[in-house]
């Protein structure tokens, strides 16, 4: 099963992720867990220029997490999902769409995930971009290109017009959005 959390920056899909690999393994369930962009030398390049603020233009960053999502695919979900494993992944194919269509249309960004495996299932933890802010500012780390209030109230509008995911309100104590999360993925395993 290829499982994906989804959400803006500040979202809380760490926790969430943590959580439910925890829960999964509990239950004997073998779990590979990872995330986009990876740390491989493309997925370190797009973490550098997210760091920091590098103007490379729309088109190029997205073709450059889709390059990395291919390697991605090739190297580690495709092999653990062949292994019998779950794979759960922060952040995937969506992201692309969501953060892209700040300066792309919605048509292109989904024809270059096209090629793409597509996940069993996304969840999407939508968080009021304030509260998303507040966890950000906490973390105390320099913020990322796409971390300003107004790009991510766009970004949840964005991720909102998605059809594909199941949305799970973030807002709410770890606990309630993890009972969510765990009704999600038991209605699949």
């Amino acid at each position: 099963m290829f499982i994906v959390f989804e959400g803006i920056d500040g979202s809380g899909k760490g926790t969430q992720i943590r959580l439910l690999v925890e829960f999964l393994r509990a239950r004997g369930k073998q779990v590979l867990t990872t995330f986009e962009p990876t740390d491989n030398e493309i997925g370190q390049e797009i973490r550098k220029i997210l760091r920091e603020h590098q103007d490379i233009g729309m088109i190029d960053l997205q073709k450059m997490y889709c390059s990395d999502r291919a390697n991605h695919l090739k190297r580690e979900i495709k092999p653990a999902l062949e292994q019998g494993k779950i794979v759960i992944c922060d952040r995937y194919h969506d992201s692309t769409i969501a953060f892209g269509m700040l300066a792309m249309g919605k048509d292109v960004l989904e024809e270059m995930g096209n090629e793409f495996l597509k996940p069993d299932l996304t969840i999407l933890l939508d968080v009021d971009p304030e509260v998303a802010m507040q966890r950000i500012e906490k973390r105390g780390e320099t913020k990322e290109l796409f971390e300003k209030l107004e790009k991510l109230k766009k970004v949840r509008e964005n991720y909102l017009s998605l059809e594909n995911v199941k949305i799970i309100n973030g807002n709410r104590t770890v606990e309630e959005i993890f009972e969510d999360v765990k009704k999600l993925v038991l209605d699949l395993i």
